[in-house]
C-alpha cells in the first residue's frame, strides 16, 4: 500500500467578533504531520472544534474550494462555533446551571 505523507496546515486568526480571552488578531498555531498540534500560545477548545472535520483533508492536501472553506484567496476559512454573544467569550459570561 502507497504511503502518503501530510503536509503541515499553519492556523491564523484573521479576524475576533465580540470577545475572546485567548486569541488575538494574528495569533497562529499549526498542525503538523497531519495531527499534531505545535502552538506557542494557549489554544482554545471552543476553536478547535471548528476544525475538528477538517484538519484531515486539509492537511491531506485536500483543496478548501472541494471542502466549502475558501475564501477569494483560496485560504481555508472556519468560524469559532463559540457563541460569544451569549457566553461572553469561552464561557466567561455563562453560570453553571445543571
Amino acid at each position: 500500500m502507497p504511503r502518503t505523507t501530510s503536509k503541515n496546515v499553519l492556523i491564523e486568526v484573521v479576524d475576533i467578533k465580540g470577545h475572546c480571552p485567548v486569541y488575538w488578531k494574528g495569533d497562529t498555531f499549526r498542525i503538523e504531520e497531519g495531527c499534531k498540534l505545535k502552538a506557542h500560545n494557549l489554544l482554545c477548545m471552543h476553536s478547535l472544534q471548528s476544525l475538528i472535520p477538517y484538519y484531515v483533508p486539509l492537511s491531506s492536501g485536500i483543496d478548501p474550494s472541494d471542502l466549502g472553506l475558501a475564501g477569494r484567496d483560496g485560504a481555508a476559512y472556519v468560524q469559532c462555533l463559540d457563541p460569544q454573544e451569549v457566553t461572553g467569550g469561552a464561557n466567561g459570561g455563562v453560570s453553571d446551571r445543571h
